[in-house]
């Protein structure tokens, strides 16, 4: 059984999560806490295998409890907040950098169309971020780590690279932290545009990319149709549209059906950027659950585009890039710091 802490100050919430969690047969619930300091002594007495968190709280809010539970006994933490109020939304990032490992929507009640699919989000969701290995944060080993040369790294020297125009990255669960130090390491005089599909609960990306616009020196949009993209900036697809691009550099929106269920999809970007730009794109496939995006990197490799796929050490969920590395898709395979280095480390080479 996988036993899940549930925090939140509300008790019609509290009780509304306790009844999801107790509809499924793999999953209990380990105890419940009315704010973030509770949160903290419980998650310390009951070791829970997953909690679930709230932002706004008094006492202590769950930004804060994140940020100490992940310090004393780190535990995978899935914030479950308001996508509606601009605050939660801006806290729930920094629970994500503090070591959170998934932000969802608050679900609606039983009687909202879309109260099914969001309940059954929380369960897969549980489920899936109880396996995840969590480590403290911001330890001494992990500063002392940062800035060092990847082994792993081809030397920039010996390599040959394409005249490379954009780079096309696709993140599911586990995304915005990797992408975060991915962008931190670059800024706006990254010689190319960088193109991004992040599967997200929906009204939080607005959130993110401004959090995202903060925490870096990237010029970071949610762009419109017929945009054209420029060099140092990095383009979200928006929600519930899938975005690709023209050879001319605008971007394509498009309401097009999902692709297995999801809009926007890393499969419409790699693939419109596939046919566009051909051996002159970089495609990456980061951690996330699924298959979304790897045979149209394994396409985009075919056509002699630079590919990468994030290992599985490094990943919150190995789903997407493992199926990318099973196709045959990357023609590397890197840490997500390796990520960030190799984007450095090329950018005088493109």
């Amino acid at each position: 059984m996988i036993r899940v802490l549930i925090v939140d100050d509300s008790p019609t919430s509290r009780e509304y999560l306790r009844h999801i969690i107790a509809s499924d047969e793999n999953l209990e619930v380990a105890g419940v806490a009315e704010d973030g300091r509770e949160a903290v002594e419980l998650a310390e007495k009951k070791r829970p295998d997953v909690i679930t968190m709230d932002i706004q709280m008094p006492r202590m809010d769950g930004y804060e409890a994140t940020r100490l539970i992940m310090d004393r006994c780190p535990v995978p933490i899935v914030v479950i907040s308001s996508s509606l109020i601009p605050e939660q939304v801006k806290n729930t990032f920094r629970a994500i950098r503090a070591g959170a490992v998934a932000a969802l929507e608050k679900p609606r009640g039983p009687g909202h169309p879309e109260s099914g699919r969001m309940v059954a989000k929380i369960i897969q969701t549980v489920k899936l971020m109880s396996e995840v290995r969590v480590i403290r944060r911001y330890s001494k080993r992990q500063k002392d780590e940062m800035g060092k040369v990847p082994h792993r790294l081809p030397k920039m020297a010996d390599m040959r690279l394409p005249n490379i125009k954009l780079v096309a990255i696709g993140a599911s669960t586990g995304g915005p932290p990797v992408i975060r130090s991915i962008l931190s390491r670059l800024d706006r005089t990254f010689p190319v545009p960088l193109l991004f599909v992040q599967h997200i609960s929906p009204g939080f990306l607005q959130g993110m990319t401004d959090w995202l616009g903060k925490e870096t020196d990237v010029s970071v949009e949610i762009p419109r149709h017929g945009d054209l993209i420029l060099p140092g900036a990095a383009y979200f697809a928006p929600d519930g549209y899938h975005m690709g691009i023209t050879r001319k550099g605008e971007i394509i929106l498009s309401k097009k059906e999902p692709i297995k269920g999801l809009r926007p999809a890393v499969s419409y970007l790699f693939s419109s950027v596939g046919e566009a730009f051909g051996a002159e794109a970089m495609g990456i496939l980061l951690t996330g659950m699924g298959k979304d995006g790897a045979p149209e990197l394994k396409m985009m490799r075919d056509k002699g585009a630079l590919t990468i796929a994030q290992d599985k050490e490094s990943s919150v969920v190995h789903g997407m890039p493992g199926e990318a590395i099973k196709l045959g898709a990357a023609k590397h395979i890197f840490s997500s710091e390796e990520i960030a280095s190799f984007l450095v480390r090329m950018k005088d080479k493109i």
